[in-house]
This record gives C-alpha cells, sequence and structure tokens, in this order.
C-alpha cells in the first residue's frame, strides 16, 4: 500500500500559483475591457477582473469549510480581508447591475463602464498588495485610456 503525504507547502505553492493565475487572468479582462467596442462589453469585462481578483484572495485562503448556505464571491472575500469589505459590497452591487444590463433590464452609460474599470484595475492593485505581491509592472498613477463605445 502506498500513501502519499503532500505537504503544507506544496499546498501553499499549489494555492499561490492559482491565485497568480486569477491575478494574470484579472490583469487580462482589463486589457479586454478597455478595448471592448460596446459598453455592455466593457462593463462586463471590468466585473470579470474584479471577480478573478477575489478568486484570487480566496485561492490563496480559502476559507473554512462549514454548514449553511453557499454563499457567494462578494460574502467570503470580507471574512478572509476584511480590509475589502467596502470593495465586496461595490462589487456586489456592480454585479446585480450587470446581469439587469445583460438581460436588458437597465442600460448602463459609458460613463459607469470606465468607472468601473477603474474601480476593478484599483481593486487588482488592492488585492496584489493584501497578498503580499508587488503592484504590476508597468502599473502607473495614469488612467487606464479607453476606447470610445457605441
Amino acid at each position: 500500500m502506498t500513501t502519499t503525504t503532500v505537504t503544507t507547502t506544496a499546498l501553499s505553492a499549489a494555492r499561490v500559483a492559482s491565485a497568480l493565475d486569477l491575478l494574470e487572468g484579472a490583469a487580462a479582462s482589463l486589457v479586454e475591457a478597455s478595448h471592448a467596442g460596446q459598453i455592455t462589453e466593457r462593463y462586463a469585462e471590468a466585473h470579470l477582473a474584479a471577480l478573478r481578483a477575489a478568486a484570487a484572495v480566496l485561492a490563496a485562503h480559502p476559507p473554512r469549510a462549514g454548514g449553511g448556505s453557499p454563499r457567494n464571491i462578494w460574502e467570503l472575500v470580507p471574512a478572509i480581508a476584511p480590509e475589502l469589505v467596502e470593495w465586496a459590497e461595490f462589487f456586489a452591487y456592480s454585479s446585480r447591475r450587470r446581469w439587469a444590463i445583460a438581460d436588458g433590464i437597465e442600460l448602463a452609460t459609458a460613463r459607469e463602464a470606465d468607472d468601473l474599470l477603474r474601480a476593478a484595475a484599483d481593486f487588482l492593485e488592492l488585492v496584489r498588495g493584501t497578498l503580499g505581491l508587488p503592484p504590476r509592472a508597468g502599473r502607473s498613477s495614469a488612467p487606464l485610456r479607453l476606447t470610445p463605445a457605441g
């Protein structure tokens, strides 16, 4: 009989790798959002960037399993990183808006989409700091250049 032992270090390395992959995906979503031709696409991609950044927090520090009903990511993140509670509330709201916009129930303005994109970029940098990572290379304090959306 063969026994396999998983060390804490290996588990931590896997968590770090997963979190880094999610942060990379978040950065890619920011690029996609900044080049999106439609306002709804920009809004959705910006929100996806925030979701991926939040998922990186959970990947690095998985919540403890417990009884109770499943919770969404925006409820889990503040339990792990209390400093992100206001961001989680903001993105929980934008999540509801995202689906209402996608369903055609509500409309988003270019300004709202651009604001969400900037917020997602700021959130990504905050998450990187929360996880003890340096700012992204090439990240400046200059605002993101946005393309006109129709």
